[in-house]
């Protein structure tokens, strides 16, 4: 829990500062650059911190009862869920760069082309959505 608190103000410091770098320097790519650094490091030290931490008092006896009974936990089908969500996503937005900004140029040229435009834009959104219901159907797993 203690993590949750330290990096909540740390992401919203992170984006304040990133919208300031943004307006105010030239080399504001550079700055969002060493930014988006700083955020990914203080993501992996709190990755860790909460993979290496013990469990919780309350949930002790639920996890030495799980233990006991032999039962797996549920772990890898989460973290599998996340993964299929994060990555989707990530790919998602790449798609929608790409294909938004060749659609605007078109449509900046032969305005009759936003419906068809629209359309391949959307097929690009359409990789998160999948990557959602995966992440669904892994959570429904567990």
């Amino acid at each position: 829990m203690w993590a949750w608190l330290i990096g909540l103000p740390l992401i919203a410091g992170a984006a304040v500062l990133a919208r300031l770098a943004a307006r105010r320097w030239r080399r504001g790519a550079v700055v969002l650059a060493g930014i988006g650094a700083l955020l990914m490091a203080g993501a992996v030290v709190l990755l860790v911190a909460t993979a290496t931490a013990g469990p919780a008092g309350a949930a002790a006896g639920a996890v030495a009862a799980r233990a006991a009974a032999g039962t797996g936990g549920n772990s890898a089908a989460l973290i599998g869920a996340a993964i299929a969500v994060a990555a989707s996503t990530i790919g998602a937005g790449i798609a929608v760069a790409y294909t938004g900004a060749a659609a605007l140029a078109a449509m900046s040229e032969r305005p009759e082309l936003f419906g068809r435009a629209m359309v391949v834009v959307g097929l690009a959104e359409g990789i998160a959505i999948y990557g959602l219901i995966m992440g669904i159907i892994l959570v429904g797993k567990a």
